[in-house]
């Protein structure tokens, strides 16, 4: 059996990554390489529960801190910096653990990105005003009439989503579906991507309800911790609004939606806890999709000593 490039540590939110990539730091010459939409930006500690100034100490990480909130991160850039990071990790003789929840970025990396246009930041910019006049669920009825593919899995109002495949269209005159599926028939005619060459770790609840208390317990001490605040600092900056993807980050749009009045802030933790737990329930699906991830219960009591034990009997 070769030894695998690199080990990635996946989960749902809440469900104790930080703690098995620590404990796997204890005892392995590794960096961690953040797999994580939100972590990338500056300023937004408490509501992403960003690693401890102690946690950071303990082990080098990478892909923390990288961005201003104003600027977007694609996946594309991801797969640039983590293969980059991946190589230079290795060379130092170092294993590199790829550690967090945003599963867009793992499969990238794994399966490679489809071919398609760059982002249009005119377009998009574009496509928020139009969204601000007419409402989501009309550019959704927009977006079926020249990609009924896309838009068929498509909520009405999945903002970012719609936003990029009309974006897409609109750029290059083709719809979304057009470039996955050829991005699917170059793939089976190449072979494998070769970043598959890693082994992937799955942090997953045999029972939701232990998920959901922990995504609770969580939001409460980010509450506590001043979340709301953290927010309110954002937004006094001036140049952000809610239709940035880090504004759109679970939590700091609840935050954000609540202080713009949109309901009672009394509502936050209700509508926080319940965004989290549908974040989880999409990365759990996105998991079940990827056969060859070896499954830790993430409730068991012994947790940490499987992840353990796993990374142990690899090459």
């Amino acid at each position: 059996m070769t030894a695998p490039r690199w080990i990635a540590l996946a989960g749902p939110t809440a469900s104790g990554k930080t703690a098995a990539a620590l404990a796997i730091a204890a005892q392995q010459a590794v960096e961690i390489i953040s797999v994580d939409s939100a972590l990338v930006y500056r300023g937004m500690d408490i509501g992403t529960a960003k690693p401890t100034p102690a946690e950071l100490a303990a082990v080098p990480h990478h892909l923390i801190d990288i961005r201003d909130p104003l600027q977007a991160y694609s996946a594309a850039e991801f797969v640039t910096d983590a293969t980059r990071l991946i190589a230079e990790i290795r060379a130092r003789g170092r294993l590199p653990l790829l550690v967090g929840g945003t599963m867009l970025y793992f499969k990238a990396l794994r399966d490679g990105l489809d071919d398609m246009p760059a982002a249009d930041p005119a377009t998009r910019a574009a496509l928020e005003a139009e969204a601000l006049a007419k409402g989501w669920p009309a550019l959704h009825a927009e977006l079926a009439a020249v990609d009924p593919v896309t838009a068929a899995r498509l909520a009405p109002n999945d903002s970012q989503r719609i936003s990029r495949a009309l974006e897409v269209f609109r750029v290059s005159g083709q719809p979304l579906s057009f470039f996955q599926k050829q991005n699917a028939i170059d793939k089976g005619a190449a072979g494998p991507y070769p970043a598959r060459a890693g082994t992937l770790i799955s942090l997953e609840p045999q029972d939701r309800a232990w998920l959901h208390e922990r995504i609770a317990q969580r939001f409460d001490v980010m509450l506590s911790s001043g979340l709301l605040d953290e927010v309110k600092a954002l937004r006094a900056r001036g140049d952000l609004h809610p239709g940035l993807p880090s504004m759109r980050c679970v939590g700091y749009r609840q935050a954000w939606e609540a202080l713009d009045g949109a309901w009672p802030l009394t509502e936050l933790r209700e509508r926080g806890i319940a965004a989290t737990r549908q974040l989880a329930k999409r990365q759990i699906t996105w998991l079940r999709a990827m056969p060859d991830r070896h499954i830790v219960a993430c409730d068991a009591p012994d947790a940490l000593q499987q992840v353990r034990q796993l990374v142990n009997g690899m090459p």
